[in-house]
């Protein structure tokens, strides 16, 4: 089955895989959130949930009865964009050998990308789904004013010990509003260093800085797989919509969700 429905667009694989590189290729420079989570899948687009784990998890035997406890079920919603490319210009491109405009489904890619990073650090209230700066069990440390002092730094450390003394070692990652972002790019008193550079010293490159984030917030999370993942579906594909008033639509979309087994293992900076 063509779930994609691309073999009812009378258009070139040569164009096809245009829109597959303008739109997979640009995606990968706007996910921030993929950086520093695993993916679990692509599982197929029909598949419509995923288990969740959580630490506690375990078989219980009772009464000639086996059952799973601390076992969730996670609905993998579909994630879309729309854009048009126009008829008009389709056909001038086959007639004149130049390639189309893919402007708009570079701009479909950008918005899907803004959608998942949204979905993963905030959630979705209308899905009744958290993110990792509101999930609850998540530690949290009081953010002090990080265009001062070592105060970033300070409250990174700080939050890494945190984690580090319970038991969470591994990948650190930091993802941070675009002002706290700013804050950090001060040169430190008495070190020849800006503050960031201290921060990726301490948990390694892995600081991200993405508007979808209000400002003044930021989390830090140990980024293993055990702890919290990110489960695909349908990983970004592109699929035809419709042909309408002689022009073409198609539409970029995913099924996915973030799987938080171990909400200890993120801390926010409120």
């Amino acid at each position: 089955m063509d779930y994609l429905a691309r073999e009812s667009a009378d258009l070139s694989v040569e164009l096809w895989n245009r829109i597959d590189d303008a739109v997979v290729g640009t995606a990968r420079k706007h996910l921030t959130c993929r950086r520093f989570l695993k993916t679990h899948g692509p599982l197929g687009v029909g598949t419509t949930t995923v288990a969740v784990d959580s630490v506690a998890k375990e078989e219980v035997l009772e009464d000639g009865i086996g059952r799973i406890v601390g076992r969730t079920q996670l609905e993998l919603p579909l994630f879309y964009e729309d854009f048009t490319l126009l008829g008009r210009d389709l056909d001038l491109a086959a007639r004149s050998g130049m390639p189309v405009d893919l402007a708009p489904a570079i701009a479909a890619a950008k918005r899907a990308a803004r959608r998942e990073d949204n979905l993963v650090l905030n959630g979705n209230a209308a899905l009744g789904v958290e993110g990792l700066l509101n999930v609850k069990g998540a530690g949290t440390i009081k953010r002090r004013d990080w265009s001062k002092g070592e105060n970033g730094f300070a409250d990174v450390a700080a939050a890494v010990s945190q984690l580090a003394k319970t038991g969470y070692l591994g990948r650190y990652a930091l993802a941070v509003a675009p002002d706290l972002y700013l804050g950090l790019q001060r040169l430190q008193p008495n070190t020849g260093m800006l503050e960031i550079d201290r921060v990726q010293k301490l948990i390694g490159d892995n600081v991200f800085m993405t508007s979808v984030i209000a400002p003044g917030q930021a989390v830090l999370v140990c980024a293993e797989p055990e702890y919290l993942d990110l489960a695909l579906g349908l990983d970004l594909s592109v699929g035809y919509l419709e042909f309408a008033d002689f022009n073409h639509t198609f539409r970029v979309m995913e099924t996915t969700a973030l799987r938080v087994k171990d909400p200890a293992a993120i801390v926010v900076f409120a």
